[in-house]
């Protein structure tokens, strides 16, 4: 890490968890420091196959970024269930800070990528959203820059309302490629998207 790397909450996404390993590894060599949301994945997968609805399906896909969280922890990153801004690496375990506050609607168009978005704004720092895409994708192309709500499966319906809203600094990149992980946390151009700034 350089005096100049600034601290920002890194959402992980599930889907990334074959490439979890070398993401980890990356940011403890670097010793970036992020607070790391863990997005659901399979265990979020479960929740939705288990048909259930509301305050519910919504804290049990808070559970099930907790799991995803003590699964990233195995790579040797520690845990806290305390909302703070990052020296180092370390995975937020959301259940406790969430159903302490509770600040997001209970349906499934919230998701991890909208509550990584209200840790972001809680703490005022920089947002990076780690995907398995090169960032958000709205009919069919690449999105390098969104400064207004439009359509597009890549996150979740609430999320770019909620970063707009709110003047978050974001920017969406692949996870898949940890040069542009590298690049995206020291500051440096690379493919990706940028939201409202």
């Amino acid at each position: 890490m350089t005096d100049a790397t600034p601290p920002c909450v890194l959402k992980i996404g599930g889907s990334l968890q074959d490439h979890a390993e070398r993401i980890c590894s990356m940011l403890l060599e670097h010793d970036f420091p992020v607070l790391i949301v863990p997005g659901g994945g399979v265990y979020a997968d479960e929740v939705r196959r288990s048909n259930v609805t509301g305050s519910v399906a919504h804290w049990m896909a808070v559970a099930a970024m907790e799991q995803y969280g003590w699964y990233l922890s195995s790579f040797g990153i520690p845990t806290t269930p305390a909302l703070c801004i990052p020296s180092h690496p370390v995975i937020l375990l959301p259940y406790c800070p969430l159903i302490a506050l509770d600040p997001l609607p209970h349906r499934w168009e919230v998701t991890s990528d909208t509550i990584a978005a209200w840790c972001a704004h809680t703490l005022h720092i920089p947002l990076v959203i780690l995907k398995s895409v090169d960032g958000i994708h709205s009919g069919g192309v690449l999105c390098q820059r969104i400064e207004s709500p439009l359509p597009t499966g890549d996150v979740d319906p609430c999320f770019i309302p909620y970063v707009l809203e709110h003047g978050i600094p974001t920017r969406v990149v692949s996870g898949r490629d940890t040069e542009r992980v590298f690049a995206v946390l020291t500051g440096h151009p690379t493919t990706g998207t940028t939201i409202g700034f």
